[in-house]
């Protein structure tokens, strides 16, 4: 199991990166990477909606902290659900949008750090990434 407390010591240890609280959840941004030069989430914590659980239907959604992270595009993230089966999922509301979520009880730290990882290189400036990656 993996806490928030986790995500953020993964989050945080990434060059550039804030926590913040967005919509009264923890948040993890890259600074200054919006066109008005403000922070670009790339995780949050994610709590489902009235309406999310409602689209369950009989199925019990998760009771564990979500968190969403980022990815590059719809293809990657595909490729991720494809790869992580169990921890790794989608619900119709991010049909179309390129982030999945993760059931912080269900994955291990691995798997969290390199979604993580991921999740940064794809909101992150290219020339932080680029110095990341060299070193």
């Amino acid at each position: 199991m993996v806490s928030l407390d986790d995500v953020a010591g993964m989050a945080t240890e990434l060059p550039g990166v804030v926590e913040l609280e967005r919509h009264g959840s923890r948040a993890w941004a890259v600074q200054g990477t919006t066109k008005r030069g403000g922070p670009k989430v790339f995780a949050w914590e994610r709590a489902f909606s009235k309406a999310d659980i409602r689209r369950y239907g009989a199925e019990t959604p998760p009771d564990g902290p979500i968190l969403a992270i980022r990815v590059a595009d719809l293809h990657e993230k595909e490729a991720v659900l494809a790869a992580n089966t169990g921890a790794f999922f989608t619900i119709p509301h991010f049909d179309g949008y390129a982030a999945v979520l993760v059931e912080l009880d269900e994955v291990t730290e691995a798997a969290l750090r390199d979604a993580i990882l991921d999740g940064w290189l794809a909101c992150a400036p290219p020339e932080l990434a680029d110095r990341y990656r060299a070193g």
